[in-house]
């Protein structure tokens, strides 16, 4: 089931590992955008140099693309050659376990986190930290920081956090943010209906939200 299909959303990505499903959006790369096909041996090898090259280039790095491309290239040399171990030595060991292992879990990130650090309004390296937690809590993390604009020191303490044994909904409380808090805008006549129906039945409108939302994911 895709993340387009309803139910519970898949917490890994789906799409072929090394296709820019999310880099091939003309908003964020277009023709810029690289394939890494971890089948392919010329493949496997332009995955490795790019690997390589992006290990020497990360630090102040501001094109998600560039960094999403050496996500990507990570992920298909780790499949491609079997293992973090393997993959690193066909980088002739410039390039450690630690790193590669860290950018490829970016690639598997699910594609709605994904298509937002593609955007640049979830950084990649923010993104590194949301891929080391597990199952839902990637999704929390991943909405709570872009709902609340956390830094990626931020986010690092709350990743740590949640795999010390935290809740992500502790965690974030923990700071003082509100995990679910949302300011929306909606149209006037949308409005006020909403105030008026939540009046009628005396309950809050984020109550009111709440329950069409149910009904409408």
């Amino acid at each position: 089931m895709s993340e387009e299909e309803g139910g519970e959303p898949p917490t890994d990505r789906e799409s072929p590992v090394g296709q820019p499903v999310i880099r091939r959006d003309p908003r964020v790369a277009g023709d810029r955008a690289v394939q890494f096909d971890p089948t392919n041996t010329e493949s496997v090898v332009a995955a490795a140099d790019t690997v390589a090259r992006f290990a020497d280039n990360t630090v102040g790095a501001d094109d998600n693309v560039y960094m999403l491309r050496g996500a990507a290239a990570c992920a298909a040399l780790v499949r491609g050659t079997g293992s973090y171990k393997a993959a690193a030595e066909r980088t002739d060991g410039d390039v450690s376990v630690s790193f590669i292992r860290k950018w490829a879990r970016v690639h598997d990130l699910p594609r709605s986190i994904r298509h937002h650090v593609a955007l640049g309004e979830i950084a990649p390296t923010a993104a590194k930290h949301v891929a080391r937690v597990a199952g839902a809590s990637r999704f929390l993390l991943a909405w709570a920081a872009l709902d609340h604009d956390l830094t990626v020191r931020e986010v690092r303490a709350l990743a740590s956090a949640v795999n010390d044994g935290e809740s992500v909904e502790a965690a974030l409380a923990a700071e003082g943010i509100d995990l679910g808090a949302l300011s929306v805008s909606l149209p006037p006549a949308t409005y006020r209906e909403l105030r008026r129906h939540a009046a009628l039945e005396d309950v809050d409108p984020d109550e009111v939200i709440d329950e069409a939302l149910q009904d409408f994911l």
